[in-house]
């Protein structure tokens, strides 16, 4: 089983990070904050205003590890790699999957169909939790909706039925997620849908910077085994758009974004306070909480659990790169059809 190597995420503005010896070196005024080996590292992403030395760019590339580039928002900027080296022939069979109808559509309906079970098993397991009637009541009945969204899948005729059904699940997973938030901190972490670029409240632009993470590692699982993880299926495909990296990350976005996200509101880990207010109705997190969400993505990653196909118990982080490879797997004709990650 492969390792989880760290992501070093580099957030201090003007930061400078360059390469000493085998290492990677950040300093902030002049002053060395940190230092870590390079083979621990599987990929630098930065955010804001941060200066990598031109060294480590390119022992970044020849080692075939990313270079990320994000705003102070979390939104994707660029990305710098090395010469892609996935393997032409999956690449010709992932264009040619990507234009037989049948197998996206049924991709498709399985990466959907994988999205919703996950959710609704995040959406279940607070009804069970919560002490109050009423919201257990409604999770339970947005849950049943999902439910029914699931069996109805197979069913859709085309992409457009698959991407609506989709759409009309988010729309009620998003209605219901602030009854999983702690009574006395509604208010403060309200939320009337989903809103991005910009998130419009705390608790939007707390799973935007969730799923810019997420992105960025669906990204690197997709690229890691040979994919263009600009083709996809149930992602239109749009120039600069990571089509394919979007469908892996749907099933995990509940149990990897979503859930983490109430963890920490619910404990107290991420406050009011770590939020700020722009012109135009933007609202952003600061950079302390920056690194609280950070480090607690890193060690949910860590997390092992048991994946439903394998039977293998692995760090939650692995999963998309698994994924990555059934995916690859069903493109080759390996594997009758993809199979979702299913949390347990």
């Amino acid at each position: 089983m492969q390792q989880i190597l760290n992501t070093l995420y580099v957030m201090t503005q003007n930061a400078y990070v360059h390469l000493e010896n085998d290492t990677v070196r950040i300093d902030v005024e002049r002053e060395k904050k940190l230092q870590a080996p390079l083979h621990h590292i599987g990929s630098v992403v930065c955010l804001g205003n941060i200066m990598v030395s031109p060294a480590l760019m390119h022992r970044l590339a020849d080692e075939g590890k990313s270079l990320v580039l994000l705003d102070q928002n979390g939104r994707f900027k660029a990305r710098l790699e090395g010469p892609v080296s996935g393997n032409i022939l999956l690449r010709q069979a992932q264009h040619r999957a990507a234009q037989d109808t049948e197998f996206a559509l049924e991709t498709a309906k399985a990466i959907v169909a994988g999205k919703l079970r996950n959710t609704r098993h995040v959406l279940l397991r607070g009804a069970r939790e919560t002490s109050d009637e009423d919201d257990s009541k409604r999770l339970g009945e947005i849950a049943e909706t999902l439910s029914l969204s699931v069996k109805r899948l197979p069913f859709a005729e085309n992409l457009d039925h698959v991407r609506g059904t989709e759409g009309d699940a988010a729309k009620n997973h998003f209605s219901v997620l602030p009854r999983l938030v702690r009574r006395d901190l509604r208010e403060t972490f309200a939320m009337d849908g989903r809103s991005r670029r910009p998130p419009r409240d705390r608790f939007n632009a707390l799973l935007s910077f969730f799923y810019s993470m997420l992105m960025n590692d669906c990204r690197s699982a997709a690229e890691s085994v040979g994919l263009d993880p600009q083709l996809g299926f149930l992602h239109v495909v749009r120039p600069g758009r990571a089509a394919l990296a979007l469908d892996l990350m749907e099933e995990f976005r509940a149990i990897l974004a979503d859930r983490l996200a109430l963890t920490l509101i619910n404990r107290g880990q991420v406050t009011a306070d770590d939020f700020e207010a722009r012109e135009g109705g933007a609202v952003l997190l600061r950079g302390d909480a920056r690194k609280t969400v950070v480090v607690a993505y890193q060690e949910r990653k860590q997390e092992e659990v048991t994946h439903p196909l394998t039977g293998m118990k692995a760090p939650l982080g692995l999963m998309p790169l698994l994924q990555a490879r059934f995916m690859a797997r069903a493109i080759r004709g390996d594997m009758e059809c993809y199979v979702p990650f299913l949390i347990k």
